[in-house]
């Protein structure tokens, strides 16, 4: 990433649906398994991360989307749902002074989505299988500020 904008940001308890821990019969495997091949065709290929996403909240903090990194739209992954829109952009998260892990924001576009919809704080984001996170967990995120805006004057962020 070039620019990036710096967000201090925490892990929140998401609906299972993405990485299929909800058990939901519609989804088994996770939307984000099912979602998979769709994706791939058009050029994208997730298979370096996990088949979920992770929760960010970046709250007092909103975020404004500028440019996206992909767009895929009418995506019909589901067979009982209709298509949808999707967006995905650059991230990292900073897990300390030592280590950043390269990742996604993986962005339903709300107004195509048909449920399970995010607070206008949360980042769903797809990384790499990472140990040892769990709810509550403090990060730093790291956004493409030629991606994502993200309202400095609301929380404790800097760009690099």
């Amino acid at each position: 990433m070039s620019d990036r904008i710096q967000v201090r940001c925490v892990i929140e308890k998401g609906y299972g649906v993405a990485s299929g821990q909800a058990q939901n019969l519609r989804f088994p495997q996770g939307t984000i398994e099912m979602q998979k091949p769709f994706f791939r065709d058009r050029g994208l290929d997730l298979n370096e991360y996990f088949a979920g996403t992770i929760n960010l909240s970046i709250a007092p903090s909103k975020y404004e989307i500028k440019q996206t990194k992909y767009t895929f739209k009418q995506i019909k992954w589901s067979p009982n749902d209709p298509a949808e829109d999707f967006s995905f952009f650059d991230c990292q998260l900073l897990l300390d002074r030592d280590k950043a892990i390269d990742g996604l924001i993986y962005y339903p576009h709300p107004d195509t989505k048909p449920e399970h919809f995010q607070a206008p704080d949360i980042l769903e984001v797809m990384m790499p299988f990472i140990h040892d996170l769990t709810a509550r967990s403090p990060l730093i995120l790291a956004v493409d500020s030629q991606q994502i805006r993200i309202d400095l004057s609301s929380s404790t962020c800097h760009e690099r």
